[in-house]
């Protein structure tokens, strides 16, 4: 393959459209910058074998993707691109009463065997008292006991995509804005119009999250991908130093995010039926800011700043598309990563550039491909 298209912008197309054009692929980038892109509003939460229940298809592949967060910046910070703020920074797993605690003792054998089965970015688990957890945190509650996560990282997945592009730019990739329309009248040579101009490639990759069913009526085919809006508040602390506070997670999954040099992350809302309205909502910021406080009353002083809405592509089964079309194998789709798309989607546009050049794979992607029988999580 000679030349690519990636329409879509957000973590996966930067990350395709980088991987591509480094591996000597003429590329094209293209992104109508839709409201709602999820790769700007997410927070960056690095640490997958914390989350809770995940399908198993996934897990060998969140494996490879976490790991390849280090090779993939010092490349990145060899060809001198933005500071992504990737930080190995900890996260605390906070229980606030003694039914919680409960749980948590359940929660803590689940992260010692995933790290025993391999899963990165767990490192040293122990259980921390409130007032051991309350000096890495200053903010925080009183609470019963916390389990401290050492090896969680966070990024910014903003700067990671502004990064990846510019890392795409640096191998000769062009980008264009505006609204592509695929065109596959001869499958194996498809093409994009776009503002009336033909663009011709090798292969077109389709990453544009929540909004894919848009280009695919071409082919026919309609994937089980819907919105889940996830509204974030962003708020900063004056002069205070956040840059070594490590992450807090309660037990409902409402995050606590901190930044350098005075910035925290907050949210977020799960609305899976609020379609493509990526309003801020009263009742979506009231939700965030109510938890982050029960659990970090100290940050009640803390500037509102602004708040981010994500619109992230929820497959039927839980599980992303990540494959060629079948009967259009020069068209490749990558969406349908929820909440995972900025630690799963660095790692899957290394495997969209090798899926082009029919390189051999590091994990196993028939789970993820596009004709598979779904069953509903």
């Amino acid at each position: 393959m000679h030349s690519a298209i990636v329409i879509g912008g957000g973590i996966i197309g930067a990350s395709a459209a980088f991987h591509l054009a480094r591996d000597g692929v003429r590329t094209t980038l293209i992104d109508r910058a839709d409201p709602g892109n999820a790769t700007y509003a997410g927070a960056g939460i690095v640490a997958p074998g914390t989350a809770g229940d995940f399908p198993p298809a996934t897990v060998e592949f969140t494996k490879h993707a976490v790991r390849y967060f280090p090779p993939l910046l010092e490349l990145l910070q060899e060809l001198g691109t933005p500071d992504p703020s990737y930080r190995v920074t900890g996260k605390l797993m906070i229980a606030m009463n003694e039914a919680e605690d409960a749980r948590l003792e359940h929660v803590m054998k689940t992260l010692v065997q995933r790290r025993d089965d391999g899963m990165p970015n767990l490192g040293d688990l122990s259980w921390l008292t409130s007032a051991e957890a309350r000096e890495l945190f200053p903010p925080l509650a009183m609470i019963h006991h916390a389990i401290h996560v050492a090896g969680a990282a966070r990024v910014d997945g903003n700067a990671l995509r502004n990064a990846l592009v510019a890392g795409a730019r640096h191998y000769g990739a062009s980008t264009l804005t505006g609204s592509a329309i695929l065109d596959v009248h001869h499958a194996q040579s498809p093409a994009v119009t776009l503002d009336g101009e033909r663009h011709e490639a090798d292969v077109v990759v389709l990453a544009t999250g929540s909004w894919i069913n848009d280009l695919l009526g071409p082919l026919d085919i309609e994937l089980p991908v819907r919105p889940h809006r996830g509204q974030i508040v962003h708020l900063s602390l004056d002069e205070t130093d956040t840059s070594e506070w490590p992450m807090v997670v309660p037990l409902d999954g409402k995050y606590i995010l901190p930044f350098e040099p005075n910035r925290i992350v907050t949210g977020a809302t799960q609305e899976p039926d609020a379609g493509f309205d990526a309003r801020p909502t009263a009742e979506g910021v009231h939700l965030v800011l109510h938890r982050a406080l029960e659990n970090a009353p100290g940050l009640a002083a803390a500037t509102l700043d602004e708040v981010r809405v994500g619109l992230r592509p929820w497959s039927a089964d839980g599980a992303p598309y990540l494959g060629a079309v079948p009967g259009a194998e020069n068209v490749i789709v990558a969406t349908g990563f929820g909440a995972s798309g900025l630690h799963l989607g660095p790692f899957a546009g290394l495997a969209i550039s090798r899926l082009v050049h029919g390189a051999a794979q590091d994990t196993d992607l028939s789970p993820f491909r596009i004709d598979r029988e779904i069953v509903r999580s």
